[in-house]
């Protein structure tokens, strides 16, 4: 048997991570979570105000932190942002597309330019951002990407559009798994289910508390909890798991209980 020999490092200490939407909620709770594992972090963002506040926070916090405002959904920010970053780091070892946006809105009431957007931000943008790194990782045979999905790709009245982007990133997940399993990269998906974010937080106490209701383990999740689920599949221990959909949503993938 043919066994193609990888350079995989001994742990995250020292691998440089890139986590897109990485400025709050979901993805600053991803960043931090690599961070205390050793990591060099670098978050992409589109918002500079919030991006300025992440770095301080996470210098604050003793972590080595760059960050880069970027339209992810943009092919030549993107692979520009990835050859200054290569240029300054030297590589790129785990990128984490957590980039993406909301889509509520019925069918009925849809236009394609809603539509269109929503699947720029949150399916485009994870194969744009996932291309202009595969071919360093494939060169240094380690690598590890983290596709950011939702409970949601299971279908959800009024989330045509935002569903329908993350049941691709499920698709797209798989496919770039089998074509680079040889190359010593890793390509995951994880779906969360209702976070508290700062979107999350917008919500009357009415909503939230019906939306705390559906969850079987009757709790919201933590950004933390997206982030621990992060870091197993970019463990260089997790070298085995590819093309994976890891549910982190308190149950309610399963069903939500009668209320």
């Amino acid at each position: 048997m043919n066994q193609t020999s990888t350079t995989t490092p001994a742990s995250l200490h020292g691998l440089v991570a890139v986590v897109t939407g990485g400025a709050k909620g979901i993805g600053l709770g991803i960043a931090r979570e690599l961070a205390q594992a050793g990591c060099r972090i670098t978050l992409w963002d589109f918002d500079e105000a919030a991006l300025q506040a992440a770095e301080q926070t996470l210098s604050d916090e003793g972590f080595d932190v760059r960050t880069f405002q970027v339209d992810v959904s943009s092919v030549e920010q993107v692979e520009a942002t990835v050859a200054r970053l290569l240029a300054s780091h030297g590589r790129i070892d785990i990128l984490v597309n957590n980039a993406g946006i909301g889509g509520d809105k019925l069918v009925s009431k849809m236009d394609l330019a809603f539509w269109t957007r929503v699947i720029e931000v949150n399916l485009h943008s994870q194969f744009i951002c996932s291309k202009a790194v595969l071919a360093q990782m494939a060169q240094n045979r380690f690598g590890r990407i983290i596709n950011i999905g939702s409970r949601a790709w299971l279908g959800n009245r009024g989330q045509a559009a935002y569903s329908a982007s993350k049941g691709a990133v499920v698709s797209l997940t798989r496919s770039l798994a089998l074509e680079y399993a040889r190359k010593g990269i890793t390509v995951n998906a994880i779906a969360p289910g209702i976070v508290e974010t700062p979107l999350f937080e917008t919500l009357t106490e009415e909503v939230r508390q019906g939306l705390h209701k559906t969850v079987p383990m009757e709790r919201i999740g933590q950004p933390q909890d997206i982030g621990r689920a992060v870091r197993f599949f970019a463990e260089p221990g997790s070298s085995y798991v590819t093309g994976q959909l890891l549910y982190v949503c308190g149950g309610r993938s399963l069903g939500s209980p009668s209320v």
